[in-house]
């Protein structure tokens, strides 16, 4: 039998209805959550990111607001446009979507960002509560997105033995946070292109989150049988798009997350969540 795929639109959809509830909760108070998204150049697949993010906001009842700037905009430039976002009162979320423009440092971007209105959750002291045991402010909207997927698909987290592949900021790193922290209880093991043993590592793994950005790196024998596979990794190739997982690793998986269609969605409703929840908390 093939894995289980794990159809991350219909959670997602689920995870926006609860949001449209909480707004219309707001609404009735006066308050409208108002999300400010800042995209900076012509970069195609962005901008289609950012048009999910506009239409997630209208089915949910977010008050969105789309700011443009060059190409050729400079660090100075972007976090001018941030701080008068920072500064407005009916501003209850702020992204800026990536990438930024060429030699701009997304980290000072991040950091700029008041941290009651980092809808993205990579402020450092939104990340900073993270390390410490605290998952109830803004998280990182594709980890806590999967912690979702997680739990909707019953999964036994406590005890398990998790492998996440890839130690990035927004996704490896918080991802290895949230499934090690006290009510999720599992034993994780952070794994990337320098670590030794990486194919027998991975097939020991109950749950395995390729996180890497590379086509198809994770293959079948790569994988536990049973175990639940999510795939992060989304590249584009000649045919389509590709995720970090072979799709004959569904032969071995008990679960997997499909590419497209699985985590992207997720991480759009958590979006959604979280500028409910900084609206709420302003």
């Amino acid at each position: 039998m093939g894995a289980k795929v794990v159809d991350g639109r219909i959670i997602s959809l689920a995870v926006q209805e609860e949001v449209s509830l909480g707004v219309s909760k707001l609404v009735e108070r006066g308050l409208e959550p108002h999300l400010a998204v800042v995209i900076a150049g012509e970069d195609p697949a962005s901008h289609i990111y950012v048009r999910n993010k506009e239409k997630a906001c209208k089915n949910c009842g977010i008050l969105s607001t789309r700011i443009d700037l060059p190409s050729t905009s400079s660090l100075k430039d972007i976090l001018a446009t941030v701080e008068k976002l920072n500064s407005d009162p009916k501003i209850h979320g702020i992204l800026v979507q990536s990438p930024a423009p060429q030699g701009v440092d997304e980290r000072i971007i991040a950091s700029s960002i008041d941290p009651r209105k980092d809808v993205d959750g990579f402020h450092p002291s939104n990340l900073g509560r993270l390390v410490q045991g605290d998952s109830s402010g803004l998280l990182p909207c594709t980890p806590s997105g999967i912690i979702r997927i997680l739990r909707e698909s019953k999964v036994q987290m406590r005890g398990s033995r998790a492998v996440v592949l890839g130690r990035s900021r927004i996704v490896g790193m918080p991802m290895a946070l949230l499934l090690a922290q006290q009510g999720v209880d599992s034993t994780v093991t952070i794994a990337h292109s320098r670590t030794e043993g990486l194919q027998e590592l991975c097939r020991e793994a109950d749950i395995l989150v390729a996180a890497v950005g590379v086509p198809h790196v994770v293959k079948s024998d790569w994988v536990k049988p049973g175990s639940f596979v999510v795939d992060v990794g989304i590249s584009r190739v000649e045919g389509g798009l590709a995720g970090d997982v072979s799709p004959k690793a569904s032969q071995v998986a008990g679960w997997i997350t499909p590419v497209p269609g699985g985590v992207g969605p997720m991480t759009i409703a958590m979006l959604m969540s979280n500028t409910l929840r900084a609206a709420q908390e302003q």
